[in-house]
């Protein structure tokens, strides 16, 4: 993903976006969990991967007119998009903490606002978070790669939606959890995990078409003459 000069989170979440839309045939509001530790006593903040950018790149991965470098132009855009968020929400520039004191602050005075209760009806079909793999530095898992484990995930927040843990162990690893709900007929995991893995190779094969473009592209070498030679 490194090579592809593009974050590993962000990479992972428009894989996640791709593969939901897929999955589902829609696009959903997506959570994303942001530590809060540059404040005392932070918490976590909500990162939002779904954006116009994001959904611009997916439209585009199923259309076969967009040429690749589109497709990588528009990936890159949903990236940065991405990235920016994440950065919002680490610096306290999130939404969804201060809506959600608002909401607070409006059950205390007894205020009904339908712009908070439309903003807080819309369930979070899709509840993702990266889960760091290192959890102390006693241990040296390049030396001991045996005692790389999977950790842990958790449940689905809406009843037809989908929790993604996912974490990244080292260069070439990536664990996933994907839990649904069995009482959900439009759901399913194993399904949802199949999508996850082509919408990673479609990324991949993406990124191996636009160098071999780009190596096409690139002029040939100037041949110098030696004129002294040639007389």
């Amino acid at each position: 993903m490194k090579t592809c000069r593009l974050s590993p989170d962000a990479f992972i979440q428009m894989a996640l976006q791709l593969a939901y839309y897929r999955d589902a045939g829609k696009f959903s509001l997506t959570y994303e969990a942001s530590m809060t530790r540059l404040f005392r006593e932070g918490r976590t903040e909500t990162v939002r991967p779904c954006t116009i950018e994001s959904a611009a790149w997916v439209k585009a991965m199923l259309d076969s007119n967009v040429s690749i470098e589109e497709r990588v132009r528009l990936l890159n855009a949903a990236c940065d998009r991405h990235q920016l968020g994440y950065q919002d929400a680490m610096c306290g520039k999130g939404i969804d903490r201060h809506l959600f004191c608002l909401y607070v602050v409006s059950k205390y005075l007894e205020i009904d606002s339908p712009f908070l209760q439309e903003v807080l009806s819309e369930p979070w079909r899709l509840s993702t978070s990266q889960t760091p793999h290192g959890q102390t530095s006693k241990m040296d898992l390049k030396k001991h790669p045996n005692c790389i484990s999977a950790g842990g995930g958790f449940g689905p927040v809406a009843d037809d939606g989908y929790g993604v843990s996912y974490i990244v162990a080292g260069e070439d690893l990536i664990f996933f959890h994907i839990s649904s709900k069995k009482s959900c007929g439009t759901t399913s995991s194993e399904r949802f995990a199949q999508e996850i893995c082509r919408a990673l190779a479609d990324m991949k094969h993406l990124f191996e078409e636009y160098r071999s473009l780009q190596k096409k592209k690139q002029p040939a070498p100037a041949i110098k003459s030696d004129k002294s030679e040639a007389k």
